[in-house]
């Protein structure tokens, strides 16, 4: 049975990403693998296989559930809350 759609991710409304780099690397001169954007306030941050992990810090430190991938291609999102990856 499929699982309802998460009820934070809101895919007619998605915030992109305004340039592609990581807003924490940029600051402390850091690098990143793949970039995510926050659903809730449109933040851009590194995934977990980078080595600061913001994408993830950010959720923890301000609870916006939602990041979509920031990477051209890719049309996925991930909710930390409900721990669930989503097409869109």
């Amino acid at each position: 049975m499929a699982k309802p759609p998460c009820e934070h991710f809101d895919s007619e409304s998605l915030k992109t990403a305004n340039e592609a780099v990581c807003e924490e690397c940029v600051k402390t001169g850091d690098s990143w693998v793949h970039l995510r954007t926050c659903q809730t306030c449109g933040g851009t941050h590194c995934c977990d296989s980078s080595p600061n992990k913001h994408a993830t810090k950010h959720f923890h430190a301000t609870q916006h559930p939602v990041v979509i991938s920031a990477e051209p291609g890719e049309q996925w999102a991930w909710c930390y809350e409900d721990e669930r990856f989503m097409k869109y």
